[in-house]
């Protein structure tokens, strides 16, 4: 018998099945692919296939479906047919498993005297396959790996050991004959997520911002010229998807906007179709521009949020903050998929530079954008508790000192904040202050503090507490 091409290279020997017909790997026996891919590792896949069947019931077999399906989410849709039974066949053939399902049956070992280059082949018994392959041959007893250039061959392939995926249905057709059917089924292992490139010009105050969908496909198949869509949204799921994940605080200047983006609707989400049909390979990332924006308005802020009670022995950077708009009018006009925006600057060579970066959540069009970038370098604030007063048993008096630095050569404004001032109480005030603040919400207040170039402001503020 001829022996097939199918050499197993990963063990320490060659390894052949008898009589086993191969695949050309870089085929694929699907058909027209449409995938649909959800930020949170999740995808609908509809894979359209032309089947020829017979009358009744039969078994079809649809390889290179994914590797990561969800066998129970699968569909099966056609003109005259009904499914009966289904399996998902994923345990797929490789070296290791070919080996391990031999144990108790007999393979042929042939091996190649050095001297003679005659071919020797010996009938062994495979009995155990744990750590290293242990085997009988006659009435010896050897350890494959310690067989330096013998090859092994294997009688046939054991049963459901695949070499792709593979979905194998009982279908019950009413007539005989081709037809096309569509293959539905969702798959964890794809995903997509948005990156954002800002060109910052803080002179003119103008953002450059390019938007990118980076998309990552590991479900282990590859989707050749599929019809891709993705979905911008957070889908609730069995295994979790939709929760709301914490977030730190954010600086202020963000707020939720209220304008419609014109772009395309599935229920609550919007939906980016690539305009191409595209090869989404397997353990691969590919990037598609969806945003081209420039000299959109944009400002740098300076902010620093202290905790209540927070006091600092030396100096403490303040946060840099960019604040810009998605709007229509003034800003970058589009709804603002979750992902991650990189900040960039262009240095004195006009050469751009990396200053920073933050993630945003889904952000419709119409929202105010403030982005932490890093922490300044010349402009800190230092806090200290001067004094505390107990005034009873639930009340206390707390006077607080903020002493807010600028070493650059041009004036600055430091938005100040102090936080924990009513978590829970309702009842807690400012006595008095050296500059009236804003309050930004019940549990915090805001002091823009101008400081002037190479130079200092102190901020002076009596709490009044319970605690």
């Amino acid at each position: 018998m001829r022996l097939a091409a199918l050499v197993l290279t990963a063990l320490p020997f060659a390894a052949h099945a008898q009589g086993v017909p191969l695949t050309d790997p870089e085929s694929s026996a699907q058909g027209e692919v449409a995938v649909t891919i959800y930020n949170d590792n999740l995808a609908l896949v509809q894979d359209k296939r032309m089947l020829n069947l017979p009358g009744g019931r039969t078994r079809q077999e649809f390889p290179d479906v994914s590797a990561s399906i969800r066998p129970e989410t699968v569909t099966l849709s056609g003109t005259g047919i009904g499914i009966v039974e289904q399996n998902f066949d994923y345990d797929l053939l490789t070296p290791e498993k070919l080996m391990a399902k031999a144990v108790g049956r007999t393979i042929t070992i042939i091996r190649t005297n050095p001297e003679t280059k005659a071919e020797i082949r010996e009938e062994a018994r495979v009995l155990a396959n744990n750590g290293g392959t242990v085997v009988q041959i006659g009435n010896r007893i050897e350890i494959l790996e310690r067989m330096g250039g013998a090859r092994v061959v294997f009688a046939s392939l054991p049963p459901n050991l695949r070499a792709r995926p593979t979905l194998s249905v009982t279908l019950d057709s009413a007539s005989a004959g081709a037809r096309p059917v569509t293959l539905n089924y969702l798959s964890r292992g794809l995903g997509w997520k948005a990156d954002y490139v800002a060109l910052f010009d803080e002179a003119g105050g103008k953002i450059d911002v390019q938007g990118w969908i980076t998309l990552t496909n590991n479900s282990g198949t590859t989707f050749s010229k599929a019809s891709t869509l993705l979905v911008a949204g957070s889908v609730g799921t069995e295994q979790g998807g939709g929760r709301r994940n914490y977030r730190p605080p954010a600086p202020p200047g963000n707020a939720a906007g209220t304008e419609s983006a014109n772009r395309e609707r599935l229920g609550d989400f919007y939906v980016y179709p690539l305009a191409e049909r595209t090869t989404i390979a397997n353990a691969q990332q590919k990037q598609v521009s969806f945003l081209d924006v420039s000299g959109s308005p944009a400002a740098k802020a300076y902010f620093y949020r202290n905790a209540w009670l927070g006091r600092s022995d030396e100096a403490q950077s303040a946060d840099t903050v960019l604040r810009f708009s998605s709007s229509r009018e003034g800003g970058l006009g589009d709804a603002l998929p979750a992902g991650t925006v990189r900040v960039y600057m262009r240095d004195v060579r006009g050469q751009p530079q990396f200053i920073g970066e933050s993630n945003i959540g889904h952000t419709p069009m119409g929202s105010r954008l403030a982005l932490k970038t890093g922490e300044a370098f010349d402009v800190k604030v230092q806090t200290t508790v001067e004094k505390r007063e107990r005034l009873g048993d639930d009340k206390w008096r707390t006077t607080m000192r903020y002493r807010v630095t600028n070493a650059r050569d041009a004036g600055v404004t430091v938005e100040l904040a102090q936080g924990g001032l009513d978590s829970w109480w309702k009842d807690t005030r400012i006595e008095s202050e050296s500059q009236p603040s804003d309050r930004t919400n019940a549990d915090e207040a805001l002091w823009k503090v101008a400081v002037p170039a190479n130079g200092e402001t102190v901020v002076t503020a009596v709490f009044l507490t319970r605690y």
